[in-house]
């Protein structure tokens, strides 16, 4: 399974960021073979608005099926939902490599809808 974590970072030893539209990039691991490369989203994060729905297109393009974050406003839940990408909030601390292992590990719930209003 190809998931994105919200990261400060570039590797598995970046903090966590606990936004995901604003989010400094993504940790982009693919669970099955191990490959782990980052993207880059100041573009979308810089945004006066929409960032949330441009981030969620830069990971649906990406071909990621599950995205691990802090908190998702209901603008970019509902734009990742109708790419099919599934949402796991509550990621607040720690870093990439923690929440992976967590998500591998099957402690985290996937979100039944966005957590915080928009621009929070």
């Amino acid at each position: 399974m190809i998931i994105a974590v919200t990261a400060k970072g570039v590797d598995l030893d970046a903090a966590v960021d606990t936004r995901f539209g604003r989010a400094a990039g993504f940790v982009v691991v693919d669970t099955d073979t191990g490959a782990v490369r980052s993207l880059d989203n100041r573009e979308s994060s810089l945004t006066g608005h929409g960032a949330g729905i441009q981030t969620a297109r830069l990971i649906a393009d990406q071909g990621v099926e599950a995205v691990l974050t802090g908190h998702c406003g209901p603008n970019a839940f509902r734009a990742l939902n109708a790419a099919g990408v599934r949402v796991y909030t509550g990621v607040t601390a720690g870093t990439v490599r923690d929440a992976v292992q967590q998500f591998q590990a099957g402690r985290l719930q996937e979100a039944a809808g966005a957590d915080v209003q928009s621009h929070w």
